[in-house]
């Protein structure tokens, strides 16, 4: 299944600047995700994160691979933010950075299931660019 940003928005409350998923290329709902978020000179963060030596913040790298669980999660249930349900991140266990995140970069965000019990949910992420691993976490996310 493949999602174009419209379809992303209409399955995450963010909006331009914390969107950060621009495109999923595959889906299976219960299972895994597979997004990407392109990273341009021209996103604002850049101005500020190192200007001399543009990188991607890590704490966004964590959050850009939150939203693409919480669409997982979204679809998994058959729910969208206009039915009143909303993800917030609750938890990262295991948080690994490898390698840094510049413009130029397609970051490709994975998710996985582990596990839902009571509207909190467990995924296992992992974000690459060029098939080289960037950042890796296990994180809990709550459906409210």
């Amino acid at each position: 299944m493949i999602m174009d940003i419209e379809q992303i928005r209409a399955h995450l409350p963010h909006r331009y600047p914390c969107l950060l998923v621009d495109r999923v290329i595959a889906l299976v709902p219960g299972e895994s995700i597979e997004a990407y978020k392109n990273l341009s000179i021209n996103e604002p963060f850049f101005d500020g994160h190192f200007p001399s030596q543009p990188v991607f913040p890590g704490v966004l790298l964590v959050e850009a691979m939150a939203q693409a669980a919480g669409i997982l999660g979204f679809k998994t249930m058959g729910k969208t933010p206009a039915d009143g349900s909303i993800y917030y991140l609750v938890g990262v266990d295991n948080l690994r950075f490898k390698r840094a995140c510049v413009p130029g970069d397609q970051i490709h965000l994975h998710a996985k299931i582990i596990s839902e019990r009571r509207g909190i949910w467990k995924f296992e992420v992992s974000a690459t660019v060029d098939k080289q691993l960037c950042a890796s976490a296990t994180i809990l996310c709550a459906d409210r």
